[in-house]
């Protein structure tokens, strides 16, 4: 199959989160199946500046076209994509493709692309990555969005797949809105993974450690986008009242709004270290040097971080809202409430018992295996695919 993915980001536009490891992920791992795969996407890296890359270049077998952004402002203010020559490249692309995967879906490269696929009878598949909840933020743009753009997106998607079961109730729920079209709308459920071997052999810790004080302290990490929906707050409040005293709370990843707040709830406390934007050899560092994973988020598709920490066997503690109750069913650490005293209770059992860390990481790894490498991702899109064609 020719599968071209569309997406406002990609590698190595890190800096918005787990999205752009999940695309990068999918494509990678059709390639390697043998499918011819391009990506379309723009040159934004982050909320602030252009990606340097080359305009066409092919990695680890995908062909990747990046087109520019009009103004950079309006992703840094709005996240809000204005692609040039996206249209015109994908009416040039489209004739050769078997399958359309979009990915997030308030997009201006939807409002682009979608019509064009469904004039020439190409499938479309959707993959929301957790971003359909109104909840995750930017409510107020979300609705206004659903009520003028949305309806005519969804009417041309065939295929959405959602991340969890959660997600996909509210796929069900919103595609109920959009009303009926002559051929229904399809949904499935399909994880992120990661490639296990890339958490296998990690980079020392020693100088990571040395850079930012961890010294040889069991270290609980952060990794992610500081956004009010991850609940750094909460996590920064029940490291300090887990009362471990010779512990390390390393938070990682770029500010989103709430720095200021875990810099001051963490003022005067030396154990609770800020980094900033981690790239990507110093988030294997990190990963590296942790001993304890930590998300009490308030609402997630299904991180890749978390995924990224079970497969380098760091025990996790995260919240419901993350939506992997398997991670405490399968012994590879604790799902508690979003609350302080809750996690505060979980941090402090990991972080005073090394042997309960060792067994709950060799479970976290042994999870990932079984559930969530991007092998077994490809073999379910690529059944996907195919009743698509086939429908």
């Amino acid at each position: 199959m020719h599968i071209l993915h569309v997406t406002p980001y990609y590698r190595p536009a890190y800096a918005f989160g787990g999205v752009v490891r999940a695309a990068e992920g999918m494509a990678a791992s059709l390639a390697a199946g043998g499918h011819q795969v391009t990506v379309l996407t723009t040159d934004a890296l982050d909320q602030t500046t252009r990606c340097t890359e080359a305009t066409e270049e092919t990695i680890d077998g995908v062909r990747i076209l990046r087109r520019p952004n009009l103004s950079i402002r309006l992703r840094g203010r709005l996240n809000l994509s204005t692609p040039r020559s996206m249209k015109r490249t994908a009416v040039s692309i489209l004739p050769t493709v078997d399958i359309l995967h979009v990915h997030e879906f308030r997009t201006v490269e939807n409002l682009l692309v979608t019509p064009v696929a469904q004039a020439l009878g190409i499938p479309i598949a959707l993959s929301p990555h957790g971003t359909l909840n109104r909840s995750t933020g930017r409510g107020r743009l979300k609705a206004a969005w659903d009520g003028l753009l949305s309806p005519a997106v969804a009417q041309r998607i065939d295929h959405v797949i959602a991340l969890t079961d959660t997600e996909l109730g509210e796929i069900a729920d919103i595609w109920s809105r959009y009303g009926t079209r002559q051929k229904p709308t399809h949904f499935s459920v399909i994880p992120n993974g990661v490639h296990l071997q890339e958490f296998t052999d990690l980079p020392p810790a020693r100088d990571f450690r040395q850079r930012y004080g961890l010294a040889d302290a069991p270290t609980v990490l952060f990794l992610g986008r500081l956004q009010a929906r991850k609940g750094v707050d909460v996590l920064v409040r029940a490291f300090q009242r887990a009362q471990v005293a010779h512990a390390r709370l390393l938070i990682a990843g770029p500010d989103q709004g709430v720095l200021s707040q875990a810099q001051a709830l963490a003022a005067g406390d030396s154990r609770i270290v800020c980094t900033g934007y981690l790239g990507s050899d110093e988030r294997l560092q990190a990963l590296a040097a942790s001993d304890v994973f930590a998300l009490p988020a308030r609402g997630e598709g299904l991180s890749m971080a978390v995924l990224e920490a079970l497969a380098t066997g760091i025990p996790a503690v995260i919240s419901p809202g993350c939506n992997m109750p398997e991670v405490e069913t399968a012994g590879a650490g604790f799902v508690a409430d979003a609350t302080v005293d809750a996690v505060a209770v979980k941090l402090r059992r990991l972080l005073v018992d090394a042997d309960l860390r060792e067994r709950m990481g060799v479970a976290a790894r042994q999870l990932v295996a079984e559930r969530y490498t991007w092998d077994i991702v490809a073999t379910q899109l690529e059944s996907v695919y195919e009743n698509l064609l086939n429908t």
